[in-house]
């Protein structure tokens, strides 16, 4: 088989590798422009953005390894909602969140060569109600303050969603089973 490298820094993308039975990859990040081009949809913003992490991975990786990127982001109302910038923009972004449903979608990318898959996955996330003295006391964990959104479901952001309708490990930052599918293409498969 193919070597994979996982094209991101990304603690929770090398986990669910991990648990999908990928344990033996390279991790290598590369500088990738993450600006796009205005007009997009949310879906097509995360595969533009994983095309070109891809395109700048393969510059670090040979014509045989296969390269792993993706993109995640997190949309209210089709606005962007990013990492937050301090404390005060975690509390915005999560107090304009709570009792309303959200987007999360992940551009994936797969590359071999010249050879390159792109497809994304939408999760809807529903938060529930929340206080601001719980949203300060989640915020206290430090928890939002690398995540788009403001929130990690994988951990204690758990308790402030709801229910999803779709993808749990999309909203984690990489749907497996969509990559499972498009590793197959490649010839890997996991089963």
């Amino acid at each position: 088989m193919a070597r994979i490298v996982l094209a991101s820094g990304s603690p929770r993308r090398q986990e669910l590798l991990q648990r999908i039975g990928i344990t033996d990859f390279d991790i290598r990040v590369p500088e990738a422009n993450e600006d796009y081009p205005a007009g997009l949809t949310p879906q097509q913003i995360v595969e533009y953005i994983s095309r070109e992490k891809a395109d700048a991975a393969a510059k670090l990786c040979t014509p045989d390894e296969i390269v792993i990127t993706a993109d995640t982001m997190v949309f209210l109302d089709d606005q962007r909602l990013g990492k937050p910038a301090d404390e005060a923009d975690a509390l915005r972004m999560l107090t304009a969140l709570q009792g309303r449903h959200h987007t999360v979608c992940t551009g994936v990318t797969v590359r071999q060569g010249d050879r390159s898959l792109t497809e994304s996955e939408t999760t809807e996330v529903y938060f529930r109600s929340a206080t601001e003295a719980e949203l300060r006391a989640y915020i206290a964990t430090g928890e939002p303050m690398d995540k788009a959104g403001s929130y990690g479901v994988q951990g204690k952001g758990a308790l402030l969603v709801e229910k999803l309708n779709g993808d749990f490990f999309n909203v984690m930052g990489l749907p497996v089973l969509r990559l499972s599918r498009m590793l197959a293409q490649f010839g890997v498969n996991l089963l």
